[in-house]
């Protein structure tokens, strides 16, 4: 055989076969990764609200994300819309992930208009609004933790991630890169600025509900390292 043949032959092999020897090296290997940590424990579950069609809506083992609509829901239409096309429209159909909107008594009319405004074509199979008496919205989002405060509407444009174990999960260090080369203070991140289209699309969506849905999985097979980290692990913060 010709020389040159043989060594196109030869080489066409090599960069055939070196990537598929490279991932059948990988494919035994564990994956590892940094599991989502717990910020907060023990969030108040919403047994007490009232939901459409009457459906039994709770946080306990579900994968939520949760939101503070307040008595003027409209005002919040463009942070809903931002949370249904960049979280919702994403992971809508993951095993028991739901979102869940809480409003007072009364904004059910005003909700009505906000669901015609983001629901398009799309379905809201796992978006629930629920409707409570304001002691019980406030008894759930002080079971939070927030870097701001609920408006005196009882609304915000924050949304939380909370597990199904009842705990809040996010960030204990939220810092950059570039802010842990220079030592900067260690400050965390509880909840995600619906508004803030960076934040909820590239540290939410792409990020964290992701290494948490991986969380669980790992879970089901068996091979999870349950040393999450939860934030009294680390030396406190400065929070307000």
């Amino acid at each position: 055989m010709n020389t040159k043949l043989i060594k196109r032959y030869t080489v066409l092999g090599i960069l055939f076969f070196l990537p598929v020897l490279f991932l059948l090296m990988l494919f035994p290997a564990k994956h590892h990764y940094s599991a989502l940590d717990i910020v907060n424990e023990n969030v108040a579950d919403i047994n007490n609200f009232d939901s459409e069609d009457n459906q039994t809506i709770i946080l306990k083992d579900h994968i939520t994300v949760l939101g503070f609509l307040g008595k003027n829901p409209m005002d919040n239409a463009i942070a809903a819309s931002n949370l249904k096309e960049l979280v919702y429209d994403k992971f809508k159909g993951f095993k028991k992930f739901q979102i869940v909107l809480i409003l007072p008594h009364g904004t059910e009319d005003q909700v009505e208009i906000l669901k015609r405004e983001i629901k398009s074509y799309e379905d809201l199979k796992y978006w629930h609004f629920v409707y409570g008496e304001e002691t019980d919205i406030l008894k759930v989002f002080n079971s939070l933790k927030s870097r701001i405060p609920l408006k005196e509407d009882l609304s915000t444009q924050d949304v939380f991630i909370v597990d199904k174990d009842l705990n809040q999960r996010g960030r204990i260090d939220d810092r950059t890169d570039s802010e842990k080369e220079k030592e900067k203070a260690i400050y965390p991140l509880y909840s995600y600025d619906c508004i803030e289209v960076a934040e909820i699309k590239n540290k939410m969506s792409a990020d964290d509900l992701r290494v948490l849905f991986q969380e669980y999985r790992e879970k089901r097979k068996g091979n999870f390292d349950s040393s999450t980290r939860r934030a009294n692990d680390l030396k406190p913060t400065n929070e307000q």
